[in-house]
């Protein structure tokens, strides 16, 4: 069991800028990804950015390319999403995750809100 604690995000002018951070309870062994997914009202929830454990790949949504940054702790517990020249498209609950072989472990979302 993987427990993710998430922390930041909240209200943003368009243009303006968040972080939104999670942490892991345990390190799992083995491979796994850990990433930002995010859902609007009345949408599914997509994904925003992921890092593999072993080689530290991020990958991005063509939304976000440019804009967000992921980055991560070298105890590979830990995750930050820079968000920069935030728009209200942006609006959504952001949900940190980890995918192991055998799991997918999700943290309790936090609200992202961008708007004048």
């Amino acid at each position: 069991q993987v427990d993710l604690v998430q922390s930041g995000g909240g209200l943003a002018q368009p243009g303006g800028s968040l972080r939104v951070s999670c942490v892991a309870s345990t390190v799992p062994n083995g491979h796994f990804e850990m990433g930002w997914y995010r859902q609007a009202p009345g949408k599914q929830r997509d994904l925003v950015a992921t890092i593999t454990s072993n080689s530290g790949v991020t990958k991005y949504a063509d939304s976000v390319k440019g804009r967000f940054m992921l980055s991560r702790d070298p105890s590979h517990r830990s995750i930050d999403l820079q968000m920069n020249n935030l728009q209200p498209d942006d609006t959504a609950v952001y949900y940190c995750a980890m995918q192991t072989w055998s799991n997918t472990y999700w943290g309790q979302g936090t609200q992202v809100t961008v708007s004048s």
